[in-house]
């Protein structure tokens, strides 16, 4: 039935299990994907969108990877908008809708046309450990499979329990089980647990919605995609969205159910995401505010099924659908399913070491919300990594780590390790300290070469970076030494209301002005002819906008990363004695000793160690 034993067990098929099966299978690792229903791979259990703010970065960088999530994205699309257009292109965040079913159908398509990949439907109870290394799992059939790693990416079935109002039952998601045995083995081995909540709102059927009361939001007119591979396709067509508002009347019809709420009865006693909260949340958090947005998402081409986003609730279904018919444009609504609050376990991932292998257990990887994240992105990016540390395991080649000032993916991992997290822990642009260099327009420029060294990123994929860097740099030197004339540019410049030239002056100076843009500067002759004899596309065109307009904040942001990695290469010892240092404060040596950061960096960013135990430890290391 089974190989003898495989390299790479991923338990879990959900955004991070299959971006992990993908990335160890693609680069040689014989691999075995088990999961509770194969019908529901990388199954979106809430809303039917992938990116938005950071999180439409971390999609551009799995792709940059040689991850799945972004082609399956623009093959499953139905609506694309870039978010942020109005502020600096460090905040532009790629956001798409997507049609639920396509997207789970496309994804197993791909998974199951990957070599090296298997894919196995039971429950998995167990894990077989020798010593302190992991060596296989076992099945709810009582099947033993062997393995030289084991990913773990579980999500929010762990134990899953959940809450509709008084009523409780166990469930990973909505109509399926929980996974059982897991939490108390890892207990047993030695790992710490938490518990933490997320939840989700009704499904409507969006026949007996009136779309006229609603604002309605349309996607892009000339839409992007999140795969850099031009085989990718573009959105010709696309579905709108709409967006309506609770009210005064909604408020009251849900402030009725609070004494039946297990959030407020204290049924659910784990924490839920702070920056998506339930709608009993919101009007109990924000009493003062009249009213909250409701986002009315279609979950598709072909299907009535509406997605409430904005509504996320666990109250009494009765007191759901009464307030919702509240809500303008949903006075007749009829319910495909209440919406649902989940408990689930996780366990704190400072346990784990920057390449996501447990500290407890070798060869052991958690990936998702296993890790305490929320988000299909933040489980995606995670699934990828541990995918591959553990085929470099296996080959015993070093890990694989991208630093913070290399992608959100490492602001990502370094938050979860270094800092932990005790609520589901989200991705934001303000996480990211060096959110301009981190651009999702350059995700391709910053991860490719890496990708391609690691044997993920083809030749193909290889060659149209390098080829896009070489165009940019080209047209930016053009632009550098064009010089234009005051008859040509004057009258761009009075158009735009910008201070006309008086003699000739360089066009790359002109370019720098707040409110000059690409379609401005592409009225000069001399730059248009040189775009077009060279072959030169929108994407190079914006990049090379980006760059010049932008070129003292990014040269900043790479000056203080320089020196970051200064701290970044001093390396603290594993077996490092932190009670020689007697100058070290008594929270900084609980805490150093804890998450054993690898690095003088990565301990300056653990809450709790100052900046005066850095100097200590720099000064010791240092004799």
């Amino acid at each position: 039935m089974f190989q003898k034993e495989y390299d790479v067990i991923v338990v879990g098929a959900g955004h991070a299990g299959s971006e992990a099966a993908a990335a160890a299978a693609n680069m040689g690792s014989s691999t075995l994907l088990v999961t509770m229903n194969l019908q529901n791979i990388a199954q979106m259990s809430c809303n039917p969108a992938m990116g938005g703010i950071a999180k439409g970065q971390i999609i551009k960088e799995i792709d940059a990877l040689g991850g799945y999530s972004g082609l399956v994205t623009d093959y499953s699309a139905i609506q694309f908008k870039m978010l942020n257009k109005s502020k600096g292109p460090a905040m532009w965040s790629p956001r798409a809708q997507s049609d639920r079913m396509m997207f789970s159908q496309k994804w197993r398509e791909m998974l199951e046309a990957t070599a090296n990949l298997d894919f196995y439907q039971d429950s998995v109870n167990g894990l077989i450990v020798d010593g302190t290394a992991v060596v296989g799992i076992t099945t709810q059939l009582g099947i033993k499979i062997y393995s030289k790693t084991v990913i773990l990416t579980n999500g929010t079935f762990l134990n899953g329990l959940i809450h509709v109002g008084e009523k409780q039952f166990g469930g990973g998601r909505a109509g399926e089980k929980p996974s059982l045995g897991i939490t108390e083995e890892l207990i047993s081995l030695g790992f710490t647990s938490g518990r933490m909540k997320t939840g989700t709102p009704p499904r409507v059927d969006g026949r007996t919605l009136n779309y006229n009361k609603m604002e309605e939001q349309p996607g892009d007119v000339n839409p992007a995609r999140f795969s850099y591979l031009p085989s990718s396709p573009r959105l010709t067509k696309q579905r709108s969205c709409h967006v309506t508002y609770t009210n005064s009347i909604t408020h009251d019809l849900l402030r009725e159910g609070f004494d039946r709420s297990p959030m407020f009865n204290g049924r659910i006693k784990s924490v839920g995401p702070r920056y998506c909260p339930s709608v009993e949340d919101k009007i109990n958090r924000f009493a003062d505010k009249e009213r909250h947005q409701v986002f009315v998402e279609p979950e598709g081409w072909n299907t009535v099924e509406v997605y409430v986003n904005g509504f996320s609730t666990s109250l009494p279904e009765d007191i759901q659908f009464n307030a919702l018919k509240s809500v303008p444009g949903f006075e007749d609504v009829k319910f495909f399913r209440p919406g649902y609050a989940i408990e689930y376990d996780y366990f704190p991932p400072t346990q784990l070491k920057h390449s996501l292998e447990t500290k407890p257990i070798e060869n052991l990887f958690f990936a998702g919300q296993i890790n305490g994240t929320t988000g299909y992105e933040e489980a995606a990016a995670q699934g990828l990594m541990a995918g591959i540390n553990a085929h470099l395991k296996i080959n015993n080649k070093p890990e694989f780590i991208l630093k913070r000032n290399q992608a959100y993916i490492g602001v990502l991992i370094d938050d979860l390790i270094t800092k932990g997290t005790e609520e589901p822990y989200r991705m934001f642009t303000s996480r990211a300290e060096f959110r301009m260099l981190l651009r999702q327009d350059n995700a391709d420029i910053r991860l490719t070469e890496l990708s391609y060294s690691l044997g993920l990123a083809s030749n193909d994929r290889y060659n149209l970076v390098r080829s896009k860097l070489s165009k940019t740099k080209k047209l930016i030197d053009f632009i550098t030494k064009l010089s234009v004339l005051p008859s040509e540019m004057n009258p761009i410049l009075e158009n735009k209301s910008s201070k006309p030239i008086s003699q000739s002056m360089k066009l790359k100076k002109l370019y720098c002005r707040p409110n000059i843009i690409s379609e401005d500067v592409l009225k000069i002759k001399a730059l248009n002819d040189y775009i077009n004899e060279n072959s030169i596309d929108e994407e190079i065109i914006e990049q090379s906008e980006i760059q010049i307009k932008y070129s003292g904040y990014i040269d900043k942001e790479k000056s203080h990363a320089e020196k970051l990695n200064n701290l970044e290469s001093v390396k603290i010892p594993l077996a490092f004695d932190y009670s020689k240092l007697k100058s070290l404060s008594s929270e900084a040596k609980s805490k150093l000793e804890d998450i054993k950061p690898r690095t003088l960096s990565q301990a300056s960013r653990i809450s709790g160690v100052s900046p005066a135990d850095i100097s200590a430890m720099l000064v010791f290391m240092g004799r």
